[in-house]
């Protein structure tokens, strides 16, 4: 299907023209994907999805608008071109709207060397399912664990082409695939619940579904009599699994959005230290089989690797043309869209660095505060930094695990957050965000 996405957004571009665009670019994107879930050993629900979409952006004297069809028809081209042109031409002008030069542009315009699809067929749904039943078999063999809802197993792949005006034409494939689990213990108010899921580029690269499943049971079990802990100021330890959503708010808070509307309690950090001195926080757009790896951004300028953090300070914002433009400064490669809409900023695979020591030696080091394995809703101030969320996790006395906690909230203000922060070793590879556990000081935890 690549050469017709090709051929679709070049029709796009010449119907661009045709209606009268100064400048245009076109996106076509393919998505094919099957899902499975399981219940009680049957089959509960099976989905598969097939969809081509396009998308248009048509520039005319600085003023941009977007549209996006799934209706693939020669009429329904000229007709999105000539919608986008009139939107256009009543849409405020922006000084900073315009397609990259030709001389940025990305030299390599496929996905080649980045082994984002897998080369073995797509699983058939008979072997998803029987991966699913594998995985809650696991769940239900332990004792206590009286339910699994749901077990699932998905796999999907897609192609994206982008097509501009300036020249630029190019695209990739990316599969996926994964697993995931989520087991139930107790009854009533006592119920506890805990989950595992795991998802890779290529199929093969996944873990046994028999231990999706045991690891689902594992943490619910592991939840069995929460209760909620003390109220006070003390460290709290962000497991692996949730830590990540700390470094992503202070990538969202390095945004160029953000920056520009000056919504970011980072907007006068630049150049200041914003982790502890030591860390660095990269971006990797090109790390092979990651989640969110690709060879150019949605504007066709070569993606590269790149120092967010460096030695704990802030070396720049994540950037597209238009934000750069805003601010007197480069694009950083970061543009991203949908078909139907205008490319913003986002930040792609990130990592930081790890620790020396495991989280068993933090947790001694720690003495008496709170693991956090789960965090529920989200209260982030984006102009201040105040941060409070849900949280459900265990309590540590001693250095050591004494039991499971609920209902809580942990509070505090993220740039003092980040610059105490103390990180683990036990950061999974495979991720697009490879964030390590992370000890923080002095929050503040509401419980009992």
């Amino acid at each position: 299907m690549a050469a017709a996405l090709e051929d679709l957004t070049a029709a796009l571009l010449a119907a661009a023209r045709r209606a009268g665009a100064d400048e245009a670019d076109a996106m076509a994107l393919e998505e094919a994907s099957v899902a499975i879930d399981v219940r009680a050993g049957r089959l509960e629900k099976a989905e598969r999805s097939e969809a081509v979409e396009i998308g248009l952006r048509v520039i005319v004297g600085g003023r941009q608008a977007a549209v996006a069809a799934s209706d693939l028809r020669a009429e329904t081209l000229a007709a999105m071109a000539e919608r986008a042109v009139a939107m256009a031409r009543e849409a405020p002008r922006d000084p900073t709207v315009g397609l990259a030069l030709p001389g940025e542009l990305a030299r390599e315009r496929d996905g080649a060397g980045l082994d984002l699809v897998d080369p073995a067929p797509a699983p058939a749904p008979a072997a998803l399912e029987e991966a699913a039943r594998q995985a809650e078999a696991a769940a239900l063999s332990r004792p206590g664990i009286r339910l699994v809802d749901p077990a699932s197993a998905w796999s999907g792949r897609s192609t994206v082409h982008l097509a501009a005006s300036n020249g630029f034409a190019g695209g990739y494939r990316r599969s996926a695939a994964g697993l995931s689990c989520v087991a139930i213990t107790g009854e009533g108010a006592a119920m506890e619940r805990d989950w595992c899921s795991e998802s890779r580029a290529h199929a093969a690269d996944l873990p046994a579904p028999e231990w999706v499943g045991a690891q689902a049971a594992a943490r619910a079990l592991a939840r069995a009599g929460a209760r909620r802990p003390p109220t006070g100021a003390f460290p709290v330890l962000f497991d692996e699994r949730v830590a990540a959503s700390l470094i992503g708010h202070l990538l969202a808070a390095v945004n160029g959005t953000a920056v520009v509307r000056g919504a970011t309690w980072l907007g006068d950090a630049l150049g200041a230290e914003v982790l502890p001195r030591g860390l660095d926080l990269w971006e990797e757009p090109r790390r092979p089989r990651a989640a969110l790896s690709r060879p150019f951004d949605a504007e066709g300028l070569a993606t590269a690797r790149r120092a967010i953090v460096r030695d704990g300070v802030l070396t720049g914002w994540t950037l597209d043309l238009g934000t750069a433009r805003r601010l007197g400064m480069a694009s950083t490669a970061n543009a991203s869209r949908s078909p139907g809409g205008a490319p913003a900023p986002a930040a792609g695979n990130v990592t930081l660095t790890e620790g020396a020591v495991d989280p068993a030696a933090l947790l001694r080091d720690m003495g008496r505060g709170l693991v956090v394995t789960t965090l529920l809703g989200a209260s982030v101030n984006p102009t201040t930094g105040d941060y409070s969320r849900g949280a459900a996790g265990f309590w540590v006395e001693g250095g050591e695990i004494r039991g499971p906690v609920n209902e809580c909230t942990i509070a505090g203000n993220l740039r003092p957050m980040l610059r105490s922060l103390r990180p683990a070793n036990d950061a999974r590879r495979h991720l697009a965000q490879v964030v390590p556990s992370l000890l923080v000081e002095g929050l503040t935890v509401a419980g009992a």
